[in-house]
């Protein structure tokens, strides 16, 4: 993200992940977390034209996984 302040035409509006399939949807948590801590820290920063207002995470099967850790859009 360092670089990105210096991309003027292009606007970030957050995150988006889809972490390794597993069977139990459970497994997925630790990444759905991690990609919420880097989103927070990543608006810490206030950094122009980066907008962290999407967190765009989660599947069919994990997506209540997903919810729980924060999710705001559910592909």
């Amino acid at each position: 993200m360092l670089a990105a302040p210096r991309l003027e035409a292009l606007e970030f509006h957050g995150l988006m992940t889809v972490p390794p399939f597993t069977e139990n949807p459970e497994g997925a948590r630790p990444y759905f977390r991690q990609v919420r801590e880097l989103r927070d820290a990543i608006a810490a920063r206030e950094l122009p034209a980066v907008g962290m207002n999407v967190l765009s995470m989660g599947m069919s099967h994990d997506f209540e996984v997903a919810i729980e850790e924060g999710s705001t859009c559910v592909p």
